[in-house]
C-alpha cells in the first residue's frame, strides 16, 4: 500500500508556471506507474499525465502535451508535475495516483489507478 500526498499547487497569472509533486509513501513507490489527473468545479476527473515505474515512459493528455512534463525520483519516493504556460482552463484540484498495473492502456483512466492523493488546487488567473 502507499500513501500519496501532493503539494505545489497555488495561485498563477496566465502563462506562468507551477510545479507539483507528490510525494509517496513505503518501499515499494518504484513499483508504481504514477499518474496525474484533475478535477474542474462541476467537470468529470480527467487524465493529464502518466508515467511508468521506471520512468522511461511518458503519457499526456492532448490538452497539456508540450506544456507539462511529468517525471520521477524514485530515490525521493516523489513524481512532480512540470506546469509551464497555463491557461485559465488549467484551473482545477489536480490528484495524484498510484498504479500496479503495467498495461499502459489503462493509465488514462481512473479506473486504472490503485490510490489516491487528497488532491492540491491550482487557480491560473487571466
Amino acid at each position: 500500500q502507499v500513501q500519496l500526498v501532493e503539494s505545489g499547487g497555488g495561485l498563477v497569472q496566465a502563462g506562468g508556471s507551477l510545479r507539483l509533486s507528490c510525494a509517496g509513501s513505503g518501499r515499494t513507490f518504484s513499483s508504481y506507474a504514477m499518474g496525474w489527473f484533475r478535477q474542474a468545479p462541476g467537470k468529470e476527473r480527467e487524465f493529464v499525465a502518466a508515467i511508468s515505474w521506471s520512468g522511461g515512459s511518458t503519457y499526456y493528455a492532448d490538452s497539456v502535451k508540450g506544456r507539462f512534463t511529468i517525471s520521477r525520483d524514485n530515490a525521493k519516493n516523489t513524481v512532480y508535475l512540470e506546469m509551464n504556460s497555463l491557461k485559465p482552463e488549467d484551473t482545477a484540484v489536480y490528484y495524484c495516483a498510484a498504479a500496479t498495473t503495467r498495461t499502459a492502456a489503462r493509465y488514462f483512466f481512473m479506473s486504472g489507478y490503485d490510490y489516491w492523493g487528497q488532491g492540491t488546487q491550482v487557480t491560473v488567473s487571466s
